[in-house]
């Protein structure tokens, strides 16, 4: 049964992506996104979402106005989506691996969470989930300048936990994750949900 592949040797931090690594809530964010953008007769596709999985909101609006010719307020298509996805929580759930992991790591492992995503829509994904209690930091788009696949906000994460970025452990399920990673000098474990749900036994 396929699961989690974990590098050998030992680790001081484990530093988890939210959105589709801890939480199986990408189809629920790619919803969400979709109610923002109709009003302004926008597409988003699942290759752009997928492909852009790491990125900050402000960004992606950049992005889909520069590929399909628009001029959608930042501010006003972020707001819409964040108020979608806050209210589809609901059918957000855990990906146990990843869920264990942070539950129950190796005595003394610090953990942090590490998002492209606002601070709130994190907190409220933690919250949801019963996890903000195995936290010992939260990095999110408001704390960084440079979103992945930069390594700052990993490299942020291991200073606000007094760890060397080498001792820290990366779970992420995006290319762009994984790149930011591998720059901060830290190794990774690779998640992927659908991979997760499929090699599962049936309930």
């Amino acid at each position: 049964m396929p699961g989690l592949v974990f590098p050998s040797g030992s680790f001081a931090a484990y530093l988890f992506d939210c959105d589709g690594t801890i939480a199986d809530s990408m189809p629920i964010h790619h919803r969400a996104w979709l109610e923002a953008l109709a009003p302004h007769g926008c597409e988003f596709t699942d290759e752009d979402f997928y492909g852009w999985a790491g990125m900050t909101t402000d960004r992606i609006v950049e992005l889909l106005n520069r590929k399909y010719g628009l001029r959608m307020p930042v501010a006003e298509v972020f707001e819409a989506k964040e108020a979608a996805y806050h209210r589809l929580l609901p059918g957000v759930r855990g990906v146990p691996e990843v869920v264990t992991a942070l539950r129950d790591p190796p005595p003394r492992t610090k953990r942090a969470v590490v998002s492209g995503s606002p601070r709130a829509s994190v907190e409220k994904t933690l919250e949801f989930l019963g996890l903000g209690g195995y936290v010992d930091e939260i990095v999110a788009a408001e704390d960084y300048a440079r979103p992945k696949p930069a390594p700052e906000p990993f490299l942020t994460a291991a200073t606000r936990l007094g760890v060397e970025p080498a001792r820290c452990l990366v779970f992420e399920d995006a290319v762009l994750g994984i790149e930011s990673a591998r720059a901060a000098g830290m190794q990774w474990v690779l998640v992927d949900p659908r991979a997760l749900r499929a090699g599962r036994p049936d309930p």
